[in-house]
């Protein structure tokens, strides 16, 4: 019987490359590559390449006490606003020699803090999370215990952590005055979860829009979830309980969607019954019929830079905790039309 041949070794790599075995770890460790000539590190990642040589993470892990690993907590896989933040994270975190690993909590807290668990089982270095509430517990412990976070698109009330997110305020600000421009006067808002910090911050920018422009505040309602169907069950409710008016400003792109489902059930037509805002920008809303006006939230470069302030923390874990808010912008489609134009 063939037996099978040995994995090559770091010892053979270097032989084959013409160097010593500590300037062939260093050339196969992204994180120390810099440290030799880039003739040598090609030279030595050729040979690696030509043997099929696999490095030991895990000894090198033993070794260094470092695992070259982050998690990203996701409330929900299937919402698309999460597919360009996680490849921003990735593309970081990649060109630093770190790996990712990414869990689904569902939104739901017993399964966060099981996935959270399973994370720190595999000794990541740090946590980006995209799940954040205003109170959070579970954050809280783990800021006590010094795990290494940075927060995405969210942000804890009377918790000094690293987050990165959109200008939430200024969009919603832009949507209104959008929309009172056309000459809506009764506008209304689908608000997010009010336990997150996006859903409070969209939805006291809105009253406070309204307020300056001398409109009514009061046609809010809350969604539970930030989904296609409770922003359809908002609707119906404002609706159910006689609320007028002629505009929407949805606290976000599936609590738009929610709209346009509502608006089919009752025979509404968009834009000429009631027009329609979302917010993210998620992909093929130009696809819609009508197409969505939406506030546009650069979300790669939310997972970029989120990812570069957690390289940040790992690096220098007494820096003190920043938040960054990035630029927004209003796309404007055709979902927005003055009052009454269908």
């Amino acid at each position: 019987m063939t037996q099978p041949n040995p994995a090559p070794t770091l010892r053979d790599v270097a032989e084959a490359a013409g160097v010593h075995t500590a300037t062939a770890s260093r050339a196969l460790n992204p994180k120390t590559r810099q440290q030799i000539s880039a003739e040598t590190a090609r030279r030595v990642m050729r040979a690696a390449q030509a043997l099929g040589y696999q490095p030991n993470s895990v000894a090198r892990s033993l070794k260094t006490s470092r695992t070259a690993t982050v998690g990203l907590v996701i409330p929900d896989l299937t919402n698309p606003l999460f597919p360009p933040i996680v490849r921003g994270v990735e593309s970081v975190l990649e060109s630093g020699g770190y790996n990712v690993w990414i869990v689904n909590t569902d939104n739901d807290a017993e399964r966060e803090r099981a996935k959270i668990e399973s994370l720190r089982s595999r000794q990541v270095e740090g946590l980006i999370v995209a799940t954040a509430r205003l109170a959070h517990p579970l954050l809280e412990q783990l800021h006590e215990q010094g795990v290494r976070m940075v927060l995405i698109n969210r942000q804890v009330e009377h918790l000094s952590l690293p987050a990165v997110t959109g200008d939430d305020a200024t969009g919603v600000t832009a949507a209104v005055r959008h929309l009172a421009a056309l000459g809506h006067t009764r506008i209304a808002h689908l608000s997010g979860p009010l336990s997150t910090s996006t859903g409070r911050v969209r939805a006291q920018a809105f009253r406070h829009a309204v307020r300056d422009l001398g409109l009514p505040g009061d046609l809010v309602a809350e969604c539970a979830h930030w989904s296609e169907s409770d922003g359809a069950a908002a609707l119906r409710a404002l609706l159910s309980r006689g609320a007028a008016f002629t505009a929407v400003v949805a606290g976000n792109d599936l609590i738009a969607l929610g709209c346009y489902d509502v608006f089919a059930e009752r025979g509404l037509s968009c834009p000429g019954d009631v027009s329609v805002i979302g917010f993210n920008d998620m992909p093929f809303l130009d696809k819609l019929r009508p197409p969505l006006t939406t506030v546009a939230v650069p979300h790669h470069e939310l997972g970029a830079e989120a990812a570069r302030m957690l390289l940040d923390c790992i690096d220098d874990p007494g820096r003190p905790a920043r938040t960054l808010l990035l630029p927004v912008s209003l796309v404007v489609r055709g979902s927005t039309a003055p009052p009454g134009a269908g």
